[in-house]
């Protein structure tokens, strides 16, 4: 394997031995691939998904922006549906990834969307 994909893959371990998802307050975990944003919220107590979003849902693919500007729809699409659930709090969860770009992009969106973390 790549020592960057190493290196990321030990950062997340190590935060998933801190951070859990509950049923009051799920896990905002993101994932980054080359060409998408995917975004859940995660109950780890009862390891099920109970709200998705990504670049790839068709009202999102349809806007015109970069790859960022996209991640940051993603983010409010995920707090809108988060908050039709009742969850105005979650635990937020990078994935070992930096804190910079569609990660930071993510976090904006689902805060402007009403999330607290």
């Amino acid at each position: 394997m790549d020592a960057k994909v190493i290196r990321r893959q030990k950062i997340r371990y190590r935060t998933r031995k801190k951070v859990a998802g509950t049923p009051q307050k799920p896990r905002l975990s993101v994932f980054r691939s080359n060409s998408d944003t995917y975004v859940q919220l995660i109950d780890d107590v009862n390891g099920v998904t109970l709200a998705s979003a990504s670049t790839r849902d068709k009202d999102i693919a349809a806007q015109a922006g970069t790859k960022s500007d996209k991640s940051k729809l993603a983010g409010t699409a995920v707090a809108r549906k988060a908050t039709e659930l009742g969850l105005s709090t979650v635990v937020f969860d990078r994935s070992g990834y930096l804190y910079h770009g569609r990660i930071k992009a993510v976090a904006e969106g689902a805060r402007e969307g009403g999330l607290q973390f």
